[in-house]
């Protein structure tokens, strides 16, 4: 899949799955079941993941 953002809509992307991301790493430290945590280290991962690769594509952009 290929998603084509203006620099606006990627910044905005980019703010809100920052904010999630910090949200999602709270709620694991708060979390006592052990598969509940595991599925949310999972979801962390992917959304790392996802981040990087934004952040990757935003600094690409920057260069040209």
């Amino acid at each position: 899949m290929e998603l084509i953002l203006t620099t606006d809509e990627q910044e905005l992307l980019l703010s809100i799955l920052e904010q999630r991301h910090r949200e999602l790493q709270k709620e694991i430290s708060h979390t006592d079941h052990h598969e509940f945590k595991l599925g949310l280290r999972k979801n962390e991962k992917l959304l790392e993941s996802i981040l990087s690769r934004l952040r990757a594509a935003s600094i690409q952009e920057l260069r040209r």
